[in-house]
């Protein structure tokens, strides 16, 4: 009997990050301890790294990590604020996917645009951008080419066309996350700063990014409208037509009454999100207003305590407030749609479900700060990038690290485990540059979303086009030059914010 050789496959992100785990440790024994005097917030006061007894981390303490990782240690926040929001958001999206409310919608918007199928390139993009920027669409965007598909391929465009639109969409709002849980939210909390720093530049970065798409795809698409001589899928192309559209009537659905209010509330949801997280007086002192109608809100008698004085103004939110917001917005959605009871539990906990596994990559990557600062070689890394980075440009600086998320962001495709692994060192090493930590994470999470348009271990890439019959190089043929422009115009908008300061 013949045996079969097993295929290689990519370690999954659990495997890499504990793998990343127990070479920490074992650097803990060989790197000299070390560390800095701290600021009241937690950040280290450059020129103060002064030597330290050694403190090397053993076999307990690497099986240790992952668990302190979410409950957290004296040196080290736990993980349990981001993984807790990360289940909330799932189980929100649980709920309106139970109502099917996203997927009428894009038949609903199909048959508006009938007769201008053009004008659906750049609406149906905005949609998967906004799903993007917001919670970080990725997976979900999956069940939605087998709907798009059949729509692109009946007006004249091709199976490439459809998957842009969702793809493509999806990965350039996480380039420009705004209020992203997996990217910018863990990203963040890493290094100790709101959710809302540099929330407008990344608008800014997400409303040009999308418009460079937008003008790509919709350039390819009129090549091949009608031309299907033109289209890198030529090949396929009559197979196509007879699977996606000859045999597939695409069923369009009207969005009902209680689904645009579904719609309504969900997106309310997340405008709300993003008025609390932005720094309002930050950006400028007088801009107080919500601190002052909260201070006239617990001086009502009734009302204030009625409400809970326990609230913050907008503006100061963290993951407590957002997470009370999203696990609010799902019970609304409940009513509206008037969900039974164990619908809604059913559809909420298949979406915590979904999300587990995301929750569980950011508690082991925060192993790795656990076994770092635990060991006392942080401080020291950060000093040799402190010596090492002496002189060097802030706008250098953010360059070099946006390029070093390429390749990683390759190495460790999780966004979230990439954040929590890598952040605690490069936010830090920034501030020595006089890069804030804002500009930091925007240069990780564009790396990481580029990187997403086209690695063979992301699911979002390598399902999608597998639903649409597209090999791996097809696709690559197609989209380098569009990774070529985002990489030019990414370096020079990084230049630009560090050199103008705008965060």
């Amino acid at each position: 009997m013949q045996e079969t050789k097993s295929k290689w496959h990519m370690p999954s992100a659990f495997t890499i990050l504990f793998i990343l785990i127990i070479l920490v440790a074992i650097l803990t024994w060989i790197i000299p301890a070390g560390e800095y005097a701290t600021t009241k917030a937690g950040n280290v006061i450059a020129g103060t790294y002064r030597s330290r007894s050694s403190s090397p981390q053993g076999l307990w303490d690497i099986f240790e990590a992952p668990i302190n990782g979410m409950i957290g240690t004296k040196t080290t926040d736990g993980a349990i604020p981001v993984s807790l929001y990360i289940l909330v958001i799932g189980g929100v999206l649980g709920v309106v996917n139970r109502t099917n409310t996203f997927a009428d919608g894009i038949g609903s918007a199909a048959k508006k645009y009938k007769g201008r199928e053009k004008y659906l390139i750049p609406f149906l993009m905005t949609l998967f951008a906004l799903g993007g920027t917001v919670f970080g669409m990725g997976e979900e965007t999956i069940a939605f080419v087998p709907i798009v598909i059949p729509i692109m391929m009946s007006v004249g465009y091709d199976t490439i066309t459809a998957i842009s639109i969702t793809l493509i969409g999806s990965q350039i709002g996480c380039m420009g996350s705004t209020v992203n849980p997996f990217a910018t939210g863990v990203a963040s909390d890493t290094i100790h700063i709101s959710l809302g720093q540099g929330i407008l530049p990344r608008v800014v970065f997400l409303v040009l990014a999308l418009i460079i798409g937008i003008i790509y795809v919709m350039r390819y698409a009129a090549k091949v409208k009608g031309k299907p001589d033109q289209s890198l899928v030529y090949e396929r192309y009559e197979k196509d037509l007879k699977e996606f559209v000859a045999s597939n009537d695409v069923e369009v659905t009207e969005l009902t009454k209680r689904q645009k209010w579904v719609l309504f509330a969900f997106i309310m949801t997340f405008v709300v999100m993003i008025v609390g997280l932005v720094p309002w007086s930050t950006l400028n002192p007088k801009w107080t207003f919500f601190e002052d109608f909260l201070k006239w809100l617990n001086s009502m008698p009734f009302i204030g305590s009625f409400v809970g004085r326990d609230m913050v103004p907008f503006g100061t939110w963290g993951f407590v407030e957002i997470t009370t917001l999203i696990f609010f917005a799902s019970l609304v959605i409940k009513a509206i749609y008037q969900m039974k009871e164990a619908d809604f539990i059913d559809a909420f906990m298949g979406g915590v479900r979904d999300f587990v596994e995301v929750a569980m990559i950011v508690a082991i990557a925060r192993g790795i700060q656990v076994i770092m600062n635990n060991g006392y070689i942080s401080a020291t890394i950060l000093h040799a990038g402190e010596v090492g980075l002496h002189g060097l440009s802030s706008s250098v600086f953010i360059i070099l690290t946006y390029i070093f998320y390429i390749p990683m962001s390759f190495l460790i495709p999780s966004s979230s485990g990439l954040a929590v692994s890598t952040m605690g060192i490069i936010g830090p090493i920034g501030r020595f540059s006089g890069v804030p930590g804002s500009t930091v994470v925007t240069a990780y999470q564009i790396a990481s979303g580029l990187v997403n348009l086209v690695t063979p271990t992301s699911a979002i890439v390598m399902g999608s086009l597998a639903l649409g019959h597209v090999s791996i190089v097809t696709w690559f043929k197609y989209i380098w030059k569009l990774l070529l422009i985002f990489i030019i115009f990414t370096c020079a908008f990084l230049a630009f914010c560090t050199i103008f300061n705008f965060q």
